[in-house]
This record gives structure tokens, sequence and C-alpha cells, in this order.
């Protein structure tokens, strides 16, 4: 029944470096806790574990750190552009200056009319240049909301970076408790075809049951034992996995078991409110949809003309050129008639990104609306499922008893004792499965509704708890 819970339980898990190395581990051991030290975590230590151990969170915080660092450098887009131009160059002039009226007196001194000038020479020249917006079109302001938009996008990624690590760790720290309790049948079932075989063995020497029946029994308690060993190698998978989710060097004890919550945690519809307001993915795209409005703007801005105040100072003036001036202060206006880079278009494609956001924002809260909806039902499956099979155990149970009692009067054959135990095994783990999709299906319902942070406190709520 269990063959493919290991597949399950590590999908996408992609250390298998670590993962191969821990098995190798595990599996020289001769049971599972019996040779490897374990590391107590419960699941809220669990989660702690992860924050400061994952990766993946790590990038997602250095994202938002550097959007936050963007973000201050535009509030300072309004102040004044300093620069020095520093030259050092050779030139030549040619002046020619007509000397009108006074060409008689300066032919008297033998001066030709026009005066001629040449000169060449090598200057240095370093000018101080201060600029100083005025108005942009509304390119600054555009700029510093999309920036600020920028940094809400990058947290809302790293919400969601978080609850796909905190999902990934529901599946494999409860996944790990249910493989412990599917390993515990199997050992019971093992030990109780054992014990059944032995008795089988006692009963064909009195001559009460018959050889074939004691190879029934047999082959039952073999087909046992390979069921416990593939338990236990599914075990093995998975507390490799979460040893290295959790990046450590031990197996993880895990100490919170699987719980269930008998009563309804809360309607659909208050789930589905927190949804739309909480979800993470609602937040980013609405930064994405701000961010591309404000992008509509700043295309916008370059139809517009951009006003700016200046300064200008000399810093070298014995040595400046005759057009030079020692300093110059004034108001410049700039407007772009013409430009190759076709403005419009430019336009038209940022209120195209802005209609694409706006959209993707109405599917997201579509698709939330579905999840929700599912989620919900799973969860409540997954609860009447768990509360029915109360009443499957307690009849698995007797009915073993009973065959087992009948069996030693010779009224039953070895078949009757093997297919009991057999059915009480298979209802145990599929009570200890049903709780399990319950944990897992309440975890998915708080992630889509924005809430997995709340989730160690259902832990507190639960009235049934599956101990080893």
């Amino acid at each position: 029944m269990f063959n493919g819970l290991s597949d399950k339980f590590i999908t996408g898990h992609k250390c298998l470096g670590a993962l191969t190395l821990l098995c190798g581990v595990l599996q020289s051991s001769a049971a599972w806790g019996q040779t490897v030290d374990a590391q107590k975590l419960s699941f809220d230590a669990a989660v702690a574990t992860l924050e400061q151990s994952s990766d993946a969170l790590r990038a997602a915080e250095a994202n938002v750190r550097g959007k936050s660092e963007l973000a201050t450098a535009t509030q300072s887009l309004r102040l004044p552009e300093v620069s020095l131009d520093m030259r050092y160059m050779q030139f030549q002039k040619s002046l020619s200056l007509p000397l009108g009226s006074l060409a008689p007196v300066a032919e008297s001194f033998g001066l030709q009319s026009p005066l001629e000038f040449h000169e060449r020479d090598w200057r240095a020249r370093p000018v101080l240049t201060s600029v100083l917006p005025l108005y942009t079109g509304g390119k600054i302001p555009a700029a510093q909301a999309a920036a600020a938009a920028s940094v809400r996008q990058a947290s809302a990624e790293r919400a969601l970076a978080s609850q796909s690590q905190v999902m990934q760790l529901v599946q494999l720290y409860f996944g790990q408790q249910l493989s412990e309790h599917a390993l515990a049948v199997r050992r019971e079932i093992r030990d109780g075809f054992q014990q059944h075989v032995d008795n089988t063995i006692k009963l064909e020497h009195s001559g009460f049951v018959t050889k074939a029946q004691r190879l029934q029994a047999t082959v039952a308690r073999d087909q046992a034992e390979r069921e416990y060993q593939r338990a236990r190698n599914d075990l093995n998978t998975i507390s490799a996995s979460l040893a290295s989710l959790l990046r450590s060097d031990q197996l993880i004890d895990t100490t919170t078991p699987l719980f269930v919550i008998t009563t309804p945690v809360g309607t659909l519809e208050s789930f589905l409110q927190s949804a739309l307001s909480q979800h993470p993915q609602i937040s980013r795209l609405k930064a994405l949809g701000e961010m591309a409005s404000e992008g509509v703007k700043v295309e916008q801005a370059k139809l517009k003309p951009q006003m700016f105040a200046f300064g200008q100072y000399d810093l070298y003036r014995e040595d400046a050129l005759i057009t030079d001036s020692d300093w110059a202060i004034g108001v410049g206006l700039k407007y772009t008639f013409l430009s190759g880079s076709n403005r419009t278009r430019h336009i038209a494609a940022a209120r195209e990104q802005q209609l694409q956001a706006e959209a993707g924002l109405r599917e997201a809260k579509n698709q939330l609306s579905m999840g929700v909806s599912k989620f919900y039902n799973e969860l409540e499956s997954a609860r009447q499922q768990f509360l029915l099979l109360d009443s499957s155990i307690a009849m698995a149970k007797e009915s073993l008893r009973l065959q087992e009692l009948s069996f030693r009067e010779g009224q039953v054959t070895s078949l009757d004792v093997i297919d009991a135990r057999l059915q009480l095994g298979g209802v145990m783990v599929e009570r200890a499965k049903a709780a399990y999709e319950y944990d897992l299906a309440l975890a998915r319902l708080l992630e889509i509704s924005g809430q997995l942070n709340q989730y160690p406190n259902y832990f507190y709520q639960a009235d049934m708890v599956l101990k080893q």
C-alpha cells in the first residue's frame, strides 16, 4: 500500500548527494534509531531551523534588501547633480578684427586692416557644474513609486518562498511521522505472523493443522517481512530528505505527532476572504500592477518638456579662453520634438504591460477561489475519513482476536487468521494516512489563504493525536 511513499514525499527535492550519504548511514543501521543519533525537533523548532538554514530564503531576503536599497536611492532624485569637468586640451584660435574708421590711423603705424590674430596652445579647463531638476514631466515621482512597489513585490516573493519551504517541511516532517507509523504496523504484523507460524508448527506436530496450512503461515510471514523492509526503506529515505532540508548532519526525531481536529476549523467563506486579502501572490501581482502603471507615466514623461536650473563655475580663470565665462547660473528647458525611439509605441507597450498585470491579478483571484474550495473539501474529507475509521479498527481488532482463538480450537484455517491480521494492519495504516492527509490538507488550506504562519497554532486545538 505504501510502496510509493518516498516518491510522494521527496518530489522536487534535489539534494541528491546529501540524500545518498544519509541513506547509506541509515541503511547500515540494524534498525531505525538504534545506532544513529537523532536530533529531537518539534514542528515549531523545525520551522525556526528552516528559517535560519534555507538558502532559498536567504536568496529571497537578499532580493528584498537589494530592492530596498534601490528604493532608497530614488529618494534623492530631486537633489542637484554636481559634476567636475576636467579637460586638458590643445586648441587653435583665429581672430579677424576689422578696424573700420581707424584703418587710416593704423596704417600710419604699419598695421593692416583687418587685424589677424592666431593662437595655438595647451590649456587646462576645470569647470564645476551643478544641475537641479525642476520639472521632469512626472518621471521622478513615477520612478519613486515604482521602486517602492518593487520592494513590496520582493517582500511578497519572499513570503511565497517561505510558504513553499514550510509546505515542503510539512510534507517531510509529518511524512516521517506517517512512515514511522507504517513501519510500526508492518513490524507488528511481521511479529504477529511469526507468532502465528510458531503456533502453526506446534499444532502441526500435534496433528491439528496440515503442512499446507503451516506453509501458508510461513509465506504470509515472509511477505510481512518484505513489507516491513520496504516500510523501513521508505522511512530511511524520507528521514534523509528531512535532515537534508534542515541542513542537519543528524537525523531528525519528529516530536510533534500527527493530529486531527475533529470539528471544522472554520468556514469556507472566511478562508476565501483571507486568501483574497492576505495571499502573497495577490500582493505580488498588485505590486506588479503598480509598477506597470508607473511605467506608463515614465514613458509619457518622455513626451513632456524637461526644466532644470544650472550653475557653472570656472576653477581656473587665469587660463580661460576669451569666450569662457567665469561663472554662470540660469534655468534651462529641454524638449525633444523628434526621437528615433518612437515614444508613442513605448507608451502603448507600457499600457499593455499594465493590462497584463491587471488580467493576471484577476486570474490569480479566480485560481485562489478554486484552490480554497478544493483544499477545504479535502480537509473535511480527511477529517471525516479519520473519524469513520475508529469503528473499523475496533472491528478488525475483535475479528483478529476471534480468528486466533478459533484457529487454536481448530474451527478456522490459517488463511482466516492471516486475513484478519492483514485487515487490522491495513486499517491502522489507513488511519495514520488519513491523519497525515488531514495535516497536509490543513497546511495547503492555510497556505492558499495566506495564513500558513498560523499552522502551529492548530496543534494546540487538536483533540486527536497519533503517538507512536
